[in-house]
């Protein structure tokens, strides 16, 4: 298992136009993602988990993937996070 932590900077945080992009990107992936805030944790590939979680500007996010690739997964949400928010 592999993952990362992130702090939203985008002023709107994880509003919808990035967070279906996030979830389009992680279910592209075979291993399992998951995001989580404040020790709530849901599925990187189901969009309402990913609204739900209400990262605002400032919100540290963990992002984790588990599976055959991982590694890739994790290179590529690290980058579209850094990129988006």
């Amino acid at each position: 298992m592999k993952e990362f932590s992130y702090t939203i900077t985008d002023g709107q945080g994880i509003h919808a136009r990035p967070a279906g992009l996030f979830v389009k990107l992680a279910a592209g992936f075979a291993s399992k993602v998951t995001i989580g805030k404040d020790g709530k944790n849901v599925d990187a590939k189901r969009i309402l988990g990913v609204m739900s979680l209400g990262a605002k500007k400032g919100s540290e996010v963990v992002v984790k993937a588990d599976g055959e690739d991982e590694d890739t997964a994790i290179e590529a949400l690290s980058n579209f996070l850094k990129e988006n928010l």
